[in-house]
């Protein structure tokens, strides 16, 4: 599969500012900029900053930004899924994860979150995609929001809802472990049928499991 990347910006106005909002952007430009110390989410932001300048160079991964003039204040991230989940079980190429989106505290509130995902989805190219995004509630910042668990979820759903993605059910043993997570999917209408039979084995992976071994008794 050629992985084609078309680059798309806008800008948004917000009481610090106006910010752009641009990507995917390539390696050799996110060098170009700074990345703001505070985007700590998952680990110091001087690692985070290489990690996403490493995903810009995968084949099929795509970093979107949003920038105050030269400084990163936030990103969302796209990729295959992680060699050791059971998303990437049948190693479909045409199957990626949001993997991270993350904002600057100051800049919460808002609706940078939303355009990233708009901006996303702005490619014609993603229509080719399944875009997963696995949600656990041991990850969202529930003291820094003061939210409770299902408000966040509420405002989690309609943030993903801004670049397609709604909830689906599966059989993940994270997910299910908890009634707040969830599973998140956007099929691009040019998915084949093929794709999505996989892909919907891939969700209920347990039962199909179950099912192959009941066969081979």
């Amino acid at each position: 599969m050629n992985h084609k990347k078309t680059y798309h910006s806008t800008t948004r106005k917000t009481s610090k500012g106006t910010i752009t909002i641009e990507g995917p952007v390539p390696s050799e430009e996110l060098k170009h900029y700074q990345f703001d110390d505070e985007l700590t989410a998952f680990r110091p932001s001087n690692k985070q900053f290489e990690a996403i300048i490493g995903i810009s160079e995968l084949p099929e991964g795509r970093i979107i930004i949003a920038r105050k003039d030269n400084t990163i204040i936030g990103y969302v991230t796209y990729l295959h899924p992680d060699p050791l989940e059971r998303w990437s079980e049948f190693k479909m190429d045409n199957l990626i994860e949001l993997g991270a989106i993350e904002i600057i505290p100051a800049y919460r509130g808002e609706r940078i979150a939303s355009s990233l995902l708009q901006v996303s989805m702005m490619d014609e190219f993603m229509e080719n995609y399944i875009v997963i995004s696995t949600e656990y509630y041991w990850h969202w910042d529930l003291d820094g929001t003061k939210l409770s668990i299902w408000d966040y979820r509420k405002v989690m759903e309609k943030m993903m809802a801004k670049g397609g993605l709604l909830p689906a059910p599966t059989d993940d043993p994270e997910i299910i472990s908890h009634p707040a997570n969830c599973l998140m999917v956007r099929i691009g209408k040019h998915v084949d049928d093929e794709s999505l039979k996989k892909f919907d084995t891939l969700r209920f992976l347990q039962r199909h499991h179950y099912r192959k071994m009941r066969e081979g008794l």
